[in-house]
């Protein structure tokens, strides 16, 4: 999973746990995001490890949910997969002895920690159940849709 969408990602991928009624494989997985298994296997184990998500060897076995979507929040997620870096921008350290570097590097890094922190107080209000309930509406009428065309 690309490092710059591993967030949106795994929300995508743990939504779809909600919704199965099977364990997803690795591979299924990896067939959803167009990715390669074993970094779904890297990946859901750092979920496994915060808790959100675990999984069964062998035949039949796959991931799943350990506990509701509604009682995790986005930033749950984000911090069982180590807080990712959020901007590639950041300090310099070309003359680390230089007045004018180090007042430079102490605002940069000041309005960085402000933009994590709006970051996080976002993701913390939300659940991952309130992405779906979002589009609670649409997915209806799509899977209304949907069985009105096996019948």
């Amino acid at each position: 999973m690309r490092t710059d969408s591993r967030l949106s990602r795994v929300l995508h991928v743990l939504m779809h746990l909600a919704d199965s009624d099977e364990l997803l494989t690795s591979e299924m997985i990896g067939q959803m995001l167009n990715t390669n298994p074993s970094l779904v296997r890297r990946t859901m184990g750092l979920l496994r490890q915060g808790g959100l998500v675990g999984s069964t060897k062998g035949h039949g076995g796959g991931w799943y949910l350990e506990k509701p979507l509604s009682t995790f929040s986005l930033a749950d997620v984000y911090s069982a997969l180590g807080e990712p870096k959020l901007f590639a921008i950041g300090t310099s350290d070309d003359t680390p002895n230089c007045l004018l570097e180090q007042s430079a590097n102490a605002a940069t890094a000041r309005a960085l920690e402000a933009a994590r922190q709006t970051f996080l107080e976002n993701l913390s209000s939300q659940s991952v159940a309130d992405l779906i309930n979002e589009r609670r509406d649409e997915i209806s009428a799509l899977e209304s849709q949907a069985s009105g065309r096996l019948k």
